[in-house]
């Protein structure tokens, strides 16, 4: 029996999971409230209180932002894992089931980016605490939200170095794709772990790890822009078909 996967189109498919990635940099980058916490929020969580403070509906949308990017997350990990299973079915599943790990764990952090405007947000059964003691609980939330998202990172730089290492040997992508998404899952995973140990130099360490993550910027620009060799994908494909 043929592989259904090889009856739909693997440049579309190429070009939609570049479409989905392009909106996820895009919300993550430069959304309302910026998905990936920024050294502000690593470096003073009071201070990032005060910008929430002045502009909780800006806020309300970074959670909202969130949500669609792990959303796009999920799409995008299962067309990569159709993309790539003709290169290691089982990396690919490997590289499927990290992603979506990734998603889970960063969707249940989003409780904590809504759980600061639950309390700043002066209802009644609040006034049983000081406004100094709701800062501080928003202050932690923050905080919380910047662990829980670099906890959700380690799941996705392993997942970009098992994807770099099949886009790297697919025939029908560059290898140099491949090598530079693998690169940035090792900053993804320098910059967690940083944060982990030493919370107070990961802002720093994030200025010069940040350029390790133009292979990221890069894949979905050329799965809009070229695509996939469809020929090549479904020689490869095929060649995993069980004889008959």
């Amino acid at each position: 029996m043929t592989d259904p996967t090889i009856q739909t189109s693997p440049r579309l498919r190429a070009r939609i999971a570049g479409v989905l990635y392009i909106i996820i940099m895009a919300l993550a980058l430069f959304g309302p409230f910026p998905v990936a916490p920024s050294g502000l929020a690593r470096a003073d969580a009071a201070t990032t209180v005060d910008k929430i403070i002045a502009s909780k509906s800006m806020y309300s949308l970074g959670g909202a932002a969130e949500l669609i990017v792990y959303t796009c997350d999920i799409g995008v990990a299962l067309i990569f894992y159709g993309l790539l299973a003709p290169v290691n079915r089982n990396l690919s599943l490997l590289a499927l089931l990290l992603r979506i790990i990734y998603v889970a764990v960063a969707i249940a952090n989003v409780l904590n980016h809504f759980a600061v405007l639950l309390v700043l947000s002066g209802n009644h059964y609040l006034t049983a605490f000081q406004p100094d003691q709701l800062r501080a609980a928003a202050a932690a939330f923050v905080r919380l939200h910047t662990v829980g998202f670099d906890i959700a990172l380690v799941f996705f730089g392993l997942h970009c170095l098992v994807a770099g290492y099949l886009f790297s040997r697919s025939n029908f992508f560059p290898r140099i794709l491949g090598i530079l998404l693998a690169i940035a899952g090792v900053a993804y995973l320098m910059n967690s772990y940083a944060s982990f140990v030493s919370p107070s130099r990961a802002a720093e360490l994030f200025r010069y790890t940040l350029p390790f993550g133009v292979g990221e910027v890069l894949l979905p620009i050329w799965l809009v822009t070229m695509g996939v060799n469809s020929q090549r994908w479904t020689e490869q494909a095929r060649a995993l078909e069980p004889q008959k």
